[in-house]
């Protein structure tokens, strides 16, 4: 029984199925993550660890062999069925359990399949990614030294999961007063449908489904809003029914996307900025996270609301993790991951409609008038290189802007005073990642190009 070690990626398990990640290697892979979690307490002393799952076509045969493994290592397993990311992580921090993993593969084609994991903390959940465990997981798994047996365990089936989740995202709200609005949602056949029904269950609201129909096989497009063409569709249909706004969650649910009444993506940094600034209302002085590809508008946001902001590495494990560290309130993430300190300081998505629905609420005006009264800059969009220079090209980037302010926690950020630049590398994909950001529209565009032909000069490609 091989294992790849390539799958072990920089913040989940990930590969193709039935190639990489298959019934046999996978229990491999749960006996070593078990041995992982399993490290604080005596060998005989069984863990308590949570299973979810996504909807795809290869996970309820994973799943089967991950839970029946588990059970033979002795394990107390809770089963909680097919459901979101931000769901799993809700259950795990919300009833307290020592910590689980969900069996899904995010917004990857339907190949795909892999593992996220996590576990409980007084601080909040600790994602296991490359830096908080998830090399020593690979290595156990490659050695395979496992923990040995300590009986035979148990599983329990967990129900009312949504509905708690429903009434804890009200309750961080304090139960706002929503108007009723026209909204399109575009689940992509994925697990985003589920909060999104449960939400609009208990609030008021004129739903327009798209692709709510769970099918891993993803029929309509891949679950990926990042890629602006599984967006037409939703973009047309909010301009077809004059509807208010459009969200588009991605394959887990754990990333989402808003688009609106003109059929324009909302930018993330908006988003966050929305959300900082009623928490920041509520809790003064209050630390916001935000990831290093796009800060000003979000920054002059929260300084503007007598905030603190702090700059974090790109990818969710990295950010939940730096929530533990900083006891921030929320953290934003420039590819639609939303952080709360009420949930665990992991993603959690109905919190986050709540919040723009109420503030469209209050303002009485368009989704896009709110949309201009919040931004402060203007952002590129992310441009994506294949290329096998990437170090070359970051130091040259380091070299030629060498009189901006350099920042190198994750590849090479600088700043200048009227604009910025962040040059990295993919955690997930073997791709350069360029994101360019400017008070000034033109500034934007300008610098956009300069470093798309620093970039090509190397023989990158666009992709």
């Amino acid at each position: 029984m091989n294992i790849n070690p390539s799958i072990f990626k920089g913040y989940d398990i990930r590969a193709v199925y039935p190639t990489d990640i298959n019934e046999e290697n996978i229990v491999l892979i749960v006996r070593a993550i078990y041995t992982f979690l399993h490290t604080d307490k005596p060998a005989t002393e069984p863990l308590t660890i949570v299973v979810g799952t996504d909807m795809r076509t290869s996970s309820p045969s994973l799943t089967k062999v991950a839970i029946d493994t588990l059970v033979s290592l002795g394990a107390n397993v809770i089963d909680i069925g097919i459901v979101s990311t931000p769901t799993f992580y809700f259950a795990v921090s919300h009833y307290g359990y020592e910590c689980g993993f969900q069996i899904t593969a995010s917004h990857n084609p339907k190949e795909w399949n892999g593992l996220k994991m996590v576990k409980n903390s007084p601080s909040g959940l600790i994602k296991i990614g490359k830096t908080t465990g998830l090399e020593e997981i690979k290595q156990i798994a490659l050695d395979q030294k496992f923990i040995e047996p300590s009986g035979v365990g148990t599983v329990t089936k967990k129900e009312g999961i949504l509905d708690d989740e429903v009434k804890n995202s009200l309750s961080i709200l304090e139960n706002p007063q929503i108007k009723k609005f026209k909204i399109v949602a575009d689940a992509a056949n994925a697990m985003g449908s589920q909060y999104i029904d449960a939400i609009f269950d208990a609030i008021p609201g004129d739903l327009v489904r798209m692709n709510f129909e769970l099918d891993g096989t993803f029929p309509a497009h891949q679950p990926d809003p990042l890629q602006s063409a599984t967006l037409v569709g939703l973009q047309k249909r909010v301009l077809d029914e004059k509807a208010d706004l459009g969200l588009a969650p991605d394959g887990d649910g754990d990333r989402l996307f808003f688009i609106d009444e003109k059929g324009q993506i909302v930018p993330p940094t908006i988003i966050t900025s929305i959300v900082a600034k009623e928490l920041l209302i509520k809790n003064p002085g209050s630390q916001i996270l935000i990831d290093i590809r796009y800060i000003l508008t979000p920054k002059k946001i929260v300084e503007e609301n007598g905030g603190s902001m702090k700059i974090t590495k790109v990818g969710h494990a990295f950010i939940t993790e730096a929530m533990n560290a900083t006891g921030g309130i929320f953290a934003g993430e420039s590819s639609g991951h939303y952080f709360f300190k009420a949930t665990g300081n992991a993603e959690s998505q109905m919190p986050i409609i709540l919040t723009v629905l109420k503030v469209l609420s209050e303002k009485n005006k368009p989704f896009s008038e709110v949309v201009d009264e919040y931004r402060r800059s203007f952002e590129s969009g992310e441009f994506n290189f294949k290329t096998d220079k990437a170090k070359e090209i970051i130091e040259k980037a380091k070299e030629q802007y060498r009189d901006g302010e350099i920042e190198t926690m994750d590849g090479v950020a600088v700043t200048y005073p009227d604009w910025r630049l962040s040059i990295r590398t993919s955690n997930t994909e073997p791709l350069l990642r360029l994101n360019v950001e400017a008070y000034e529209k033109s500034t934007m565009e300008e610098k956009r190009d300069e470093l798309t032909t620093l970039i090509t000069s190397f023989g990158a490609k666009a992709h």
